[in-house]
Protein backbone atom coordinates (compact mmCIF):
# COMPACT_ATOMS: atom_id res chain seq x y z
CA UNK A 1 0.00 0.00 0.00
CA UNK A 2 1.29 3.51 -1.24
CA UNK A 3 0.85 6.76 1.72
CA UNK A 4 -0.93 9.44 0.88
CA UNK A 5 2.11 11.42 -0.41
CA UNK A 6 3.50 8.52 -2.64
CA UNK A 7 -0.06 7.95 -4.07
CA UNK A 8 -0.27 11.50 -4.96
CA UNK A 9 3.18 11.74 -6.77
CA UNK A 10 2.75 8.50 -8.62
CA UNK A 11 -1.19 9.83 -9.92
CA UNK A 12 0.80 12.87 -11.21
CA UNK A 13 2.65 11.27 -13.50
CA UNK A 14 0.02 9.28 -15.02
CA UNK A 15 -2.58 12.44 -15.06
CA UNK A 16 -3.74 13.77 -18.52
CA UNK A 17 -2.81 17.33 -18.54
CA UNK A 18 -6.39 18.05 -20.58
CA UNK A 19 -8.54 16.62 -18.08
CA UNK A 20 -6.74 16.51 -14.99
CA UNK A 21 -7.91 13.06 -14.82
CA UNK A 22 -5.94 9.89 -14.29
CA UNK A 23 -4.77 8.66 -18.31
CA UNK A 24 -8.04 6.64 -20.11
CA UNK A 25 -6.97 4.86 -22.81
CA UNK A 26 -3.53 6.87 -22.92
CA UNK A 27 -1.93 7.81 -26.90
CA UNK A 28 1.51 9.32 -27.80
CA UNK A 29 1.81 11.69 -29.82
CA UNK A 30 5.36 12.97 -32.22
CA UNK A 31 6.74 14.96 -29.30
CA UNK A 32 6.44 12.51 -26.99
CA UNK A 33 3.77 14.00 -24.52
CA UNK A 34 0.90 11.47 -23.86
CA UNK A 35 -3.15 12.20 -23.12
CA UNK A 36 -6.31 10.82 -22.72
CA UNK A 37 -7.31 9.36 -26.26
CA UNK A 38 -11.04 10.87 -25.97
CA UNK A 39 -9.62 14.24 -24.62
CA UNK A 40 -7.09 13.83 -27.57
CA UNK A 41 -9.57 13.70 -30.28
CA UNK A 42 -11.81 15.99 -29.15
CA UNK A 43 -8.93 18.39 -29.02
CA UNK A 44 -7.83 17.83 -32.78
CA UNK A 45 -11.49 17.65 -32.96
CA UNK A 46 -12.06 21.38 -33.95
CA UNK A 47 -10.36 21.05 -37.03
CA UNK A 48 -6.94 23.13 -36.16
CA UNK A 49 -4.27 22.64 -38.66
CA UNK A 50 -1.41 22.04 -38.38
CA UNK A 51 -2.65 19.68 -34.93
CA UNK A 52 0.03 20.61 -32.33
CA UNK A 53 0.78 19.32 -28.54
CA UNK A 54 -1.93 20.67 -26.13
CA UNK A 55 1.20 20.41 -23.96
CA UNK A 56 4.36 22.01 -25.39
CA UNK A 57 2.92 23.14 -28.74
CA UNK A 58 4.90 21.16 -31.10
CA UNK A 59 3.30 20.71 -34.18
CA UNK A 60 2.06 17.47 -34.88
CA UNK A 61 3.71 15.71 -38.20
CA UNK A 62 1.33 12.34 -38.19
CA UNK A 63 -2.67 12.93 -37.22
CA UNK A 64 -2.00 9.41 -36.29
CA UNK A 65 -2.14 8.03 -32.50
CA UNK A 66 0.44 5.57 -31.49
CA UNK A 67 -1.97 3.55 -29.19
CA UNK A 68 -1.99 -0.08 -27.96
CA UNK A 69 -4.21 -0.71 -31.58
CA UNK A 70 -2.05 0.79 -33.88
CA UNK A 71 -0.39 -2.64 -35.08
CA UNK A 72 3.19 -2.03 -34.67
CA UNK A 73 4.65 -4.09 -32.03
CA UNK A 74 7.99 -3.12 -32.88
CA UNK A 75 7.37 0.34 -31.99
CA UNK A 76 8.79 1.74 -28.08
CA UNK A 77 5.51 3.63 -28.44
CA UNK A 78 3.37 0.73 -28.91
CA UNK A 79 5.03 -1.27 -25.52
CA UNK A 80 5.07 2.74 -23.67
CA UNK A 81 1.60 2.53 -23.58
CA UNK A 82 0.54 -0.45 -22.69
CA UNK A 83 2.62 -0.02 -19.80
CA UNK A 84 0.92 3.91 -19.51
CA UNK A 85 -2.49 2.17 -19.34
CA UNK A 86 -1.61 -0.57 -17.28
CA UNK A 87 0.05 1.73 -14.75
CA UNK A 88 -3.17 4.45 -14.98
CA UNK A 89 -5.59 1.01 -14.08
CA UNK A 90 -3.06 0.85 -11.15
CA UNK A 91 -3.04 4.38 -10.16
CA UNK A 92 -7.25 4.20 -10.06
CA UNK A 93 -6.61 0.79 -7.86
CA UNK A 94 -4.94 2.82 -5.89
CA UNK A 95 -6.71 5.40 -5.16
CA UNK A 96 -10.10 3.06 -5.22
CA UNK A 97 -8.01 0.96 -1.94
CA UNK A 98 -7.29 4.42 -0.62
CA UNK A 99 -11.01 5.42 -0.30
CA UNK A 100 -12.26 2.08 0.59
CA UNK A 101 -11.55 2.82 4.16
CA UNK A 102 -14.58 5.43 4.47
CA UNK A 103 -17.09 4.99 6.27
CA UNK A 104 -19.68 4.22 3.00
CA UNK A 105 -17.33 1.29 1.93
CA UNK A 106 -17.61 -0.38 4.61
CA UNK A 107 -20.40 -3.54 5.54
CA UNK A 108 -21.96 -2.06 8.79
CA UNK A 109 -22.82 -5.97 9.28
CA UNK A 110 -19.92 -7.39 9.18
CA UNK A 111 -17.33 -4.32 9.32
CA UNK A 112 -15.80 -5.45 6.16
CA UNK A 113 -14.81 -3.44 3.35
CA UNK A 114 -17.25 -3.58 0.77
CA UNK A 115 -14.96 -5.44 -2.60
CA UNK A 116 -17.23 -7.17 -4.55
CA UNK A 117 -20.07 -5.66 -6.83
CA UNK A 118 -22.73 -7.85 -7.68
CA UNK A 119 -24.18 -7.63 -11.20
CA UNK A 120 -27.92 -8.68 -10.77
CA UNK A 121 -28.42 -6.28 -8.10
CA UNK A 122 -25.74 -3.30 -8.94
CA UNK A 123 -24.77 -3.38 -5.47
CA UNK A 124 -21.62 -3.15 -3.20
CA UNK A 125 -21.03 -6.45 -1.02
CA UNK A 126 -18.40 -7.43 1.19
CA UNK A 127 -17.48 -11.02 1.53
CA UNK A 128 -19.60 -12.90 3.90
CA UNK A 129 -22.28 -10.69 2.25
CA UNK A 130 -21.72 -12.44 -0.70
CA UNK A 131 -22.23 -16.01 0.10
CA UNK A 132 -25.97 -14.85 1.47
CA UNK A 133 -28.22 -17.14 -0.01
CA UNK A 134 -29.93 -13.81 -1.65
CA UNK A 135 -26.89 -13.45 -3.53
CA UNK A 136 -24.87 -16.91 -4.27
CA UNK A 137 -26.72 -17.35 -7.47
CA UNK A 138 -25.34 -13.92 -8.47
CA UNK A 139 -21.99 -13.29 -10.09
CA UNK A 140 -19.22 -11.07 -8.14
CA UNK A 141 -16.63 -10.05 -9.33
CA UNK A 142 -13.98 -7.44 -7.28
CA UNK A 143 -15.04 -4.19 -8.15
CA UNK A 144 -11.86 -2.26 -9.81
CA UNK A 145 -11.74 -5.73 -12.09
CA UNK A 146 -15.97 -4.73 -13.04
CA UNK A 147 -15.14 -0.96 -13.59
CA UNK A 148 -12.32 -1.27 -15.61
CA UNK A 149 -14.00 -3.71 -17.98
CA UNK A 150 -16.74 -0.94 -18.15
CA UNK A 151 -14.41 1.52 -18.74
CA UNK A 152 -13.12 -1.07 -22.11
CA UNK A 153 -17.26 -1.50 -22.89
CA UNK A 154 -17.37 2.47 -22.86
CA UNK A 155 -14.36 3.30 -24.58
CA UNK A 156 -15.59 0.68 -27.26
CA UNK A 157 -18.94 2.21 -27.73
CA UNK A 158 -17.12 5.71 -27.99
CA UNK A 159 -15.20 4.27 -30.94
CA UNK A 160 -17.86 3.50 -32.18
CA UNK A 161 -19.57 6.96 -31.80
CA UNK A 162 -16.26 9.00 -33.02
CA UNK A 163 -16.78 6.82 -36.31
CA UNK A 164 -20.36 7.08 -36.86
CA UNK A 165 -19.54 10.97 -36.29
CA UNK A 166 -16.96 10.91 -39.21
CA UNK A 167 -19.42 9.27 -41.06
CA UNK A 168 -21.79 11.59 -40.25
CA UNK A 169 -19.56 14.93 -40.94
CA UNK A 170 -18.73 13.05 -45.03
CA UNK A 171 -22.37 12.67 -45.07
CA UNK A 172 -22.57 16.58 -44.04
CA UNK A 173 -20.32 17.38 -46.59
CA UNK A 174 -21.75 15.81 -49.28
CA UNK A 175 -25.33 16.90 -48.65
CA UNK A 176 -23.86 20.36 -49.13
CA UNK A 177 -22.52 19.41 -51.96
CA UNK A 178 -25.06 17.51 -53.01
CA UNK A 179 -27.61 20.91 -52.63
CA UNK A 180 -25.07 23.29 -54.62
CA UNK A 181 -24.91 20.08 -57.53
CA UNK A 182 -28.86 19.92 -57.64
CA UNK A 183 -29.66 23.37 -58.13
CA UNK A 184 -27.16 23.47 -61.18
CA UNK A 185 -28.63 20.31 -62.58
CA UNK A 186 -32.03 22.02 -62.25
CA UNK A 187 -30.91 25.20 -64.38
CA UNK A 188 -29.27 22.83 -67.16
CA UNK A 189 -32.89 20.59 -66.95
CA UNK A 190 -35.12 23.77 -67.69
CA UNK A 191 -32.48 24.24 -70.87
CA UNK A 192 -32.49 20.46 -71.91
CA UNK A 193 -36.68 21.19 -71.77
CA UNK A 194 -36.94 24.36 -73.17
CA UNK A 195 -34.37 22.54 -76.12
CA UNK A 196 -37.00 19.51 -76.42
CA UNK A 197 -39.96 21.37 -76.92
CA UNK A 198 -38.49 23.25 -79.42
CA UNK A 199 -38.16 20.34 -81.80
CA UNK A 200 -41.91 19.41 -81.28
CA UNK A 201 -44.91 21.50 -82.37
CA UNK A 202 -45.59 24.97 -81.52
CA UNK A 203 -49.17 23.92 -80.10
CA UNK A 204 -47.30 22.50 -77.49
CA UNK A 205 -46.02 25.73 -75.81
CA UNK A 206 -48.49 25.79 -73.09
CA UNK A 207 -47.68 21.96 -72.06
CA UNK A 208 -43.46 23.06 -71.75
CA UNK A 209 -44.66 26.07 -69.35
CA UNK A 210 -46.58 23.82 -67.46
CA UNK A 211 -43.24 21.62 -67.01
CA UNK A 212 -40.76 24.04 -66.29
CA UNK A 213 -43.59 25.53 -63.48
CA UNK A 214 -43.62 22.02 -61.93
CA UNK A 215 -40.15 21.30 -62.40
CA UNK A 216 -39.64 24.56 -60.42
CA UNK A 217 -41.72 23.85 -57.56
CA UNK A 218 -40.75 20.38 -57.23
CA UNK A 219 -36.97 21.74 -57.01
CA UNK A 220 -37.67 24.71 -54.26
CA UNK A 221 -39.64 21.57 -52.14
CA UNK A 222 -36.36 19.23 -52.75
CA UNK A 223 -33.91 22.35 -52.14
CA UNK A 224 -35.70 22.78 -48.92
CA UNK A 225 -35.42 19.37 -47.80
CA UNK A 226 -31.27 19.41 -48.17
CA UNK A 227 -31.13 22.26 -46.44
CA UNK A 228 -33.20 20.61 -43.53
CA UNK A 229 -31.08 17.59 -44.22
CA UNK A 230 -27.99 19.85 -43.72
CA UNK A 231 -29.11 21.24 -40.18
CA UNK A 232 -30.52 17.83 -39.05
CA UNK A 233 -27.23 15.80 -39.82
CA UNK A 234 -25.12 18.78 -37.96
CA UNK A 235 -27.75 18.21 -35.05
CA UNK A 236 -27.17 15.18 -35.07
CA UNK A 237 -23.39 15.30 -35.60
CA UNK A 238 -23.02 17.51 -32.21
CA UNK A 239 -24.95 15.07 -30.56
CA UNK A 240 -22.85 12.59 -31.28
CA UNK A 241 -20.28 14.74 -29.89
CA UNK A 242 -21.89 15.43 -26.77
CA UNK A 243 -22.59 11.95 -25.65
CA UNK A 244 -18.86 11.09 -26.48
CA UNK A 245 -18.10 13.45 -24.04
CA UNK A 246 -20.28 12.44 -21.40
CA UNK A 247 -19.38 9.18 -21.67
CA UNK A 248 -15.41 10.34 -21.08
CA UNK A 249 -16.95 11.86 -18.30
CA UNK A 250 -18.40 9.02 -16.88
CA UNK A 251 -15.15 6.84 -17.47
CA UNK A 252 -13.32 8.93 -15.37
CA UNK A 253 -15.57 8.61 -12.40
CA UNK A 254 -15.43 6.31 -9.27
CA UNK A 255 -15.80 2.54 -10.09
CA UNK A 256 -18.33 2.37 -8.59
CA UNK A 257 -20.52 5.62 -9.55
CA UNK A 258 -19.37 4.15 -12.91
CA UNK A 259 -20.59 0.61 -12.33
CA UNK A 260 -24.26 1.60 -11.01
CA UNK A 261 -24.61 4.01 -13.83
CA UNK A 262 -23.21 1.81 -16.86
CA UNK A 263 -26.51 0.09 -18.06
CA UNK A 264 -28.55 3.26 -18.25
CA UNK A 265 -25.70 4.81 -19.78
CA UNK A 266 -25.24 2.22 -22.16
CA UNK A 267 -29.26 1.95 -23.34
CA UNK A 268 -28.88 6.13 -23.89
CA UNK A 269 -25.58 5.36 -26.46
CA UNK A 270 -28.20 2.83 -28.28
CA UNK A 271 -31.17 5.54 -29.05
CA UNK A 272 -28.32 7.93 -29.95
CA UNK A 273 -27.75 5.93 -32.70
CA UNK A 274 -30.95 4.86 -33.75
CA UNK A 275 -31.60 8.21 -34.23
CA UNK A 276 -29.36 8.72 -37.39
CA UNK A 277 -30.77 11.12 -39.87
CA UNK A 278 -31.22 9.92 -43.13
CA UNK A 279 -29.75 11.70 -46.33
CA UNK A 280 -31.93 12.89 -49.12
CA UNK A 281 -31.68 11.62 -52.74
CA UNK A 282 -33.18 14.22 -54.63
CA UNK A 283 -35.33 12.84 -57.54
CA UNK A 284 -37.17 14.64 -59.70
CA UNK A 285 -40.19 13.65 -61.96
CA UNK A 286 -39.74 12.86 -65.64
CA UNK A 287 -42.86 14.68 -66.75
CA UNK A 288 -44.26 13.37 -70.24
CA UNK A 289 -43.74 15.29 -73.37
CA UNK A 290 -46.94 14.52 -76.00
CA UNK A 291 -45.95 12.81 -78.96
CA UNK A 292 -42.07 12.52 -78.44
CA UNK A 293 -42.40 8.83 -79.26
CA UNK A 294 -43.79 9.22 -82.21
CA UNK A 295 -41.37 11.90 -83.76
CA UNK A 296 -38.63 9.35 -82.64
CA UNK A 297 -39.89 6.62 -84.52
CA UNK A 298 -39.80 8.19 -87.48
CA UNK A 299 -35.92 7.69 -87.26
CA UNK A 300 -36.00 3.89 -85.55
CA UNK A 301 -33.23 1.99 -86.65
CA UNK A 302 -33.14 -1.69 -85.51
CA UNK A 303 -30.94 -4.53 -84.17
CA UNK A 304 -27.97 -2.10 -84.00
CA UNK A 305 -26.30 -4.15 -80.94
CA UNK A 306 -24.47 -6.87 -82.55
CA UNK A 307 -21.26 -7.76 -81.59
CA UNK A 308 -21.86 -9.09 -77.69
CA UNK A 309 -19.09 -10.26 -75.06
CA UNK A 310 -20.03 -11.37 -71.09
CA UNK A 311 -17.44 -10.51 -68.58
CA UNK A 312 -17.38 -10.61 -64.93
CA UNK A 313 -16.30 -6.83 -63.66
CA UNK A 314 -16.86 -3.49 -64.87
CA UNK A 315 -14.92 -0.41 -63.73
CA UNK A 316 -14.81 3.43 -64.25
CA UNK A 317 -12.29 5.63 -63.39
CA UNK A 318 -12.95 8.22 -61.03
CA UNK A 319 -13.20 11.31 -63.11
CA UNK A 320 -14.79 8.43 -65.80
CA UNK A 321 -12.79 9.02 -68.58
CA UNK A 322 -11.92 5.29 -68.98
CA UNK A 323 -14.27 2.31 -68.99
CA UNK A 324 -13.01 -1.46 -68.73
CA UNK A 325 -14.90 -4.53 -69.30
CA UNK A 326 -13.07 -7.35 -67.79
CA UNK A 327 -9.84 -8.02 -65.73
CA UNK A 328 -7.62 -5.70 -67.11
CA UNK A 329 -8.35 -2.54 -65.18
CA UNK A 330 -5.18 -0.76 -65.36
CA UNK A 331 -5.70 1.09 -62.31
CA UNK A 332 -9.10 1.64 -63.08
CA UNK A 333 -10.75 1.60 -59.36
CA UNK A 334 -14.36 1.86 -58.91
CA UNK A 335 -16.17 -1.57 -59.47
CA UNK A 336 -19.44 -0.76 -60.78
CA UNK A 337 -21.01 -4.01 -60.98
CA UNK A 338 -19.75 -8.18 -60.17
CA UNK A 339 -21.43 -11.17 -61.57
CA UNK A 340 -22.54 -12.15 -65.36
CA UNK A 341 -22.63 -9.20 -67.51
CA UNK A 342 -22.72 -8.56 -70.92
CA UNK A 343 -21.27 -5.90 -73.64
CA UNK A 344 -23.34 -5.00 -76.93
CA UNK A 345 -21.99 -2.53 -79.54
CA UNK A 346 -22.85 -2.14 -83.12
CA UNK A 347 -20.57 -3.17 -85.75
CA UNK A 348 -22.15 -0.19 -87.42
CA UNK A 349 -20.97 3.61 -86.72
CA UNK A 350 -23.25 6.16 -87.32
CA UNK A 351 -21.56 9.35 -89.46
CA UNK A 352 -24.47 11.54 -90.34
CA UNK A 353 -28.44 11.90 -90.05
CA UNK A 354 -30.46 11.21 -87.13
CA UNK A 355 -31.26 7.45 -85.62
CA UNK A 356 -33.49 6.31 -82.79
CA UNK A 357 -32.80 3.24 -81.22
CA UNK A 358 -33.99 1.68 -77.87
CA UNK A 359 -32.79 -0.88 -74.94
CA UNK A 360 -34.41 -3.05 -72.21
CA UNK A 361 -32.87 -2.28 -68.91
CA UNK A 362 -36.14 -4.13 -66.93
CA UNK A 363 -33.67 -6.80 -65.17
CA UNK A 364 -30.58 -4.73 -64.94
CA UNK A 365 -30.02 -2.58 -61.98
CA UNK A 366 -26.45 -1.56 -63.23
CA UNK A 367 -25.74 -0.73 -67.04
CA UNK A 368 -24.36 1.65 -69.12
CA UNK A 369 -25.44 3.06 -72.72
CA UNK A 370 -25.28 5.03 -75.35
CA UNK A 371 -22.85 5.84 -78.12
CA UNK A 372 -18.83 6.09 -78.48
CA UNK A 373 -16.20 6.72 -80.84
CA UNK A 374 -13.44 3.52 -80.27
CA UNK A 375 -14.30 0.30 -78.95
CA UNK A 376 -10.98 -1.50 -77.57
CA UNK A 377 -11.36 -5.28 -77.43
CA UNK A 378 -9.25 -8.20 -76.57
CA UNK A 379 -9.33 -11.29 -75.76
CA UNK A 380 -9.84 -10.92 -71.86
CA UNK A 381 -11.63 -7.09 -71.78
CA UNK A 382 -12.97 -4.13 -73.42
CA UNK A 383 -11.67 -0.21 -73.11
CA UNK A 384 -13.78 2.86 -74.32
CA UNK A 385 -11.97 6.04 -74.14
CA UNK A 386 -14.91 8.55 -73.06
CA UNK A 387 -13.28 11.47 -74.62
CA UNK A 388 -15.97 10.96 -77.56
CA UNK A 389 -18.77 8.59 -75.98
CA UNK A 390 -21.82 10.14 -74.81
CA UNK A 391 -22.94 7.80 -72.14
CA UNK A 392 -25.59 7.06 -69.54
CA UNK A 393 -25.17 4.61 -66.26
CA UNK A 394 -27.18 3.63 -63.60
CA UNK A 395 -25.47 2.27 -60.58
CA UNK A 396 -25.61 1.70 -56.81
CA UNK A 397 -24.16 4.57 -54.47
CA UNK A 398 -24.66 4.67 -50.45
CA UNK A 399 -27.24 1.84 -51.00
CA UNK A 400 -29.35 3.86 -53.90
CA UNK A 401 -29.01 3.65 -57.06
CA UNK A 402 -28.43 6.41 -59.42
CA UNK A 403 -28.18 7.95 -62.64
CA UNK A 404 -24.61 9.51 -64.14
CA UNK A 405 -23.43 10.77 -67.10
CA UNK A 406 -20.02 10.51 -68.46
CA UNK A 407 -19.76 14.32 -68.11
CA UNK A 408 -20.45 17.46 -66.30
CA UNK A 409 -22.69 17.54 -63.93
CA UNK A 410 -22.30 13.43 -63.09
CA UNK A 411 -25.18 12.76 -61.33
CA UNK A 412 -28.46 12.97 -62.95
CA UNK A 413 -31.38 14.13 -60.52
CA UNK A 414 -34.16 12.26 -62.11
CA UNK A 415 -35.97 8.96 -61.55
CA UNK A 416 -34.58 5.92 -63.00
CA UNK A 417 -36.18 4.59 -66.24
CA UNK A 418 -38.38 1.20 -65.22
CA UNK A 419 -38.05 -0.49 -68.54
CA UNK A 420 -36.99 0.26 -71.78
CA UNK A 421 -34.94 3.74 -72.77
CA UNK A 422 -34.41 5.20 -76.04
CA UNK A 423 -31.00 6.89 -77.71
CA UNK A 424 -31.77 9.44 -80.27
CA UNK A 425 -28.66 10.12 -82.05
CA UNK A 426 -28.75 13.73 -83.87
CA UNK A 427 -25.79 13.55 -85.95
CA UNK A 428 -26.55 17.05 -87.78
CA UNK A 429 -27.57 19.24 -85.44
CA UNK A 430 -24.72 17.72 -82.58
CA UNK A 431 -27.27 16.10 -80.07
CA UNK A 432 -27.45 12.75 -78.39
CA UNK A 433 -30.60 12.41 -76.59
CA UNK A 434 -31.72 9.65 -74.11
CA UNK A 435 -35.56 9.24 -73.02
CA UNK A 436 -37.78 6.85 -70.80
CA UNK A 437 -40.00 5.04 -72.86
CA UNK A 438 -42.19 4.00 -70.51
CA UNK A 439 -42.98 7.64 -69.09
CA UNK A 440 -42.43 8.97 -72.90
CA UNK A 441 -39.88 11.73 -70.97
CA UNK A 442 -36.64 13.74 -71.35
CA UNK A 443 -33.85 12.07 -69.17
CA UNK A 444 -30.55 13.73 -70.66
CA UNK A 445 -29.57 15.87 -73.82
CA UNK A 446 -25.71 15.88 -74.55
CA UNK A 447 -25.56 19.05 -76.47
CA UNK A 448 -21.20 18.61 -77.32
CA UNK A 449 -19.84 21.66 -79.29
CA UNK A 450 -19.64 19.04 -82.64
CA UNK A 451 -18.80 16.12 -83.34
CA UNK A 452 -16.09 14.65 -85.89
CA UNK A 453 -16.08 11.25 -85.21
CA UNK A 454 -17.98 7.82 -86.10
CA UNK A 455 -19.90 6.97 -83.19
CA UNK A 456 -21.06 3.24 -82.76
CA UNK A 457 -23.78 1.98 -80.47
CA UNK A 458 -23.10 0.52 -77.30
CA UNK A 459 -24.91 -1.21 -73.87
Amino acid sequence: NMDSDTLEAFQSELTCSICMNCFLDPVTIDCGHSFCHPCLSLCWEEGQSPRSCPECRGITESPDFQTQEAGFPESPDFQANIVLKRLASLARQSRADHDHSSEEQICVTHQEAKGLFCEADQTLLCGPCSEHPEYTAHSHRPIHRAAEESREKLLNRMDYLWGMREKVQLILTQEAKKAWSFKKFVALRKEMIKLEYQRMHPVLQGEEQLHLEALEQEANEICHQLKESVFRMSQYRESLKETYGELTELCHKPDMELLQALGNVLEMTDLVEMQKPQSVNPELTCWPVTGILDMLNNFRVDNVLHQKMSFHNVSLSEDNTSLIFGDDDHGVSRKLQGGESFVAWGARAFTSGRHYWEADVTQSFNWILGVCKNILTSDTSISIDSEEAFLLFSMNVNDHYSLFTNTRPSVQYVKRPLGRIGVFLDYDNVAVIFYDVFRSSLIYSFLPSSISSPLKPFL
